[in-house]
């Protein structure tokens, strides 16, 4: 946040070869008698300043006049505009007539006081709720650029006439932690409900985003959603709560459906099914493979979820004699999600009988030349696959490992169990 004072204008007059540029700010403008020309021929006063959505900055294209008493509105575009004084704004007569045409609202347009003065600003993760009190823009060559909102108590003192005494300062927020995803967000509902932008926005962790969805307006909520990438939107879609989720749900289409449940483990698509309505579980459950929805069908059936039915195919296996350098190599080139990779399990030749453990940090250390063999930890702490939900959370509970392998009765890994799966059951 920036505060500035000093707002007034500032010119080249002192520094020859910089350009002209002054400061202004919403409350001093409205209500300023709009002239033709000259101060004598006063059309009407300033009702609202409309800006173009546009990056990086909005840009002011006219002025909204509105008489009232059932007379027509006027819209003064910005090319109109010859000067803005302390006492008045100067513009052009219209191309034909004596009055302007009257306003109509375009896309991406924006109007001042209508859509951002007395608007609330919700922190991004809904912790603090600011007012804007008054917006900051800047001049210059001709443009009229929305560069700032101001927060602050003189913002507040300046909408009711008392700027002048400059009692606090101003508080600014950029404009780019302030913008909608998109201009009908600003102008739906009574909140600025983003802080950042919607590129930032898809920056920011899964839990940080869910947090976001879950207050957005339904029709806003889509907008963000849509624009999240498949393995955004299914970590986003995990961490939201249940009203939010069945809110997504019902508005996804099927290509997208497919994508996202794709980049969901067995126990996540449990765990969402279980607060779906009926309909939508039966028509996701289509999307899935047999295998898959059987397994899903089977934890949501089953009191005793048994560990083969929520292991993940995911994981990495090397064999006993490869080197570790050769392994290590391997794996930067695999393009693996890093989850996977935070054991590397030793298996035989067979490629299936697990022998031992290599965590990924000790890989890493490791010499070069050294076999699996020589690195590895054994025995490997296993679930068998038929064990139940409460000895694997017992199992994560007492070793705390991101991941465990399940094995059959041979020792023959067949899969993983991930901590967040766990988790995911237990708080089903």
């Amino acid at each position: 946040m920036i505060a500035d004072k000093n707002f007034k204008m500032k010119t080249n007059d002192q520094h020859p070869g910089f350009e002209q540029f002054r400061f202004l700010f919403f409350s001093e403008l409205l209500k300023l008698p709009v002239c033709r020309e000259k101060i004598k021929n006063r059309i009407g006063k300033l009702s609202d300043l409309v800006f173009l959505h546009k990056e990086p900055y909005p840009e002011a294209v006219g002025i909204y006049i509105e008489h009232g008493w059932g007379k027509p509105t006027e819209f003064i575009p910005w090319s109109k505009v010859i000067k803005i004084e302390d006492d008045a704004i100067f513009v052009r007569p219209p191309d034909s007539g004596d009055v302007y045409p009257p306003f109509v609202d375009q896309p991406g347009w924006i109007l001042m006081d209508k859509h951002l003065m007395g608007k609330t600003v919700l922190d991004i993760d809904g912790r603090q709720v600011e007012v804007v009190n008054d917006v900051h823009f800047i001049e210059t060559r001709g443009l009229l650029l929305l560069v700032h909102v101001d927060i602050s108590f003189g913002g507040f003192f300046r909408r009711w006439g008392l700027g002048k005494f400059e009692l606090v300062n101003s508080n600014l927020i950029s404009w780019k932690y302030i913008q909608p995803l998109s201009v009908e967000d600003a102008v739906s509902t009574d909140k600025v409900t983003l802080s950042v932008t919607k590129n930032q926005m898809l920056e920011l962790p899964s839990e940080d985003l869910a947090d976001f969805l879950e207050e957005l307006p339904n029709e806003e909520q889509q907008v963000l959603f849509s624009a999240l990438d498949t393995e955004k939107a299914a970590e986003t879609l995990m961490e939201a709560e249940p009203r939010a989720q069945r809110q997504i749900i019902a508005n996804l289409r099927e290509e997208k459906a497919r994508k996202i449940l794709s980049e969901m483990s067995t126990p996540q698509l449990a765990g969402l099914f279980t607060v779906l309505p009926h309909d939508d579980v039966t028509e996701l459950m289509a999307f899935l493979s047999k295998e898959q929805a059987e397994r899903v069908r089977n934890i949501l059936s089953q009191r005793e979820i048994q560990a083969r039915n929520i292991m993940s195919s995911d994981y990495v296996v090397a064999q006993k004699s490869d080197k570790a350098g050769d392994v290590l190599t391997a794996i930067r080139g695999s393009g693996r999600d890093p989850k996977s990779i935070s054991y590397i399990y030793v298996v035989n030749g067979d490629g299936k009988t697990l022998l031992g453990v290599v965590d990924l940090r000790d890989l890493v250390l490791a010499q070069e030349h050294l076999t699996m063999s020589d690195v590895m930890v054994s025995p490997v702490v296993s679930a068998e696959e038929d064990d139940v939900q409460d000895d694997l959370v017992e199992m994560f509970v007492k070793y705390q490992y991101h991941m465990i392998p399940v094995v059959d009765r041979n020792d023959r890994i067949l899969g993983v169990l991930y901590h967040n799966d766990i988790d995911n059951l237990i708080s089903q």
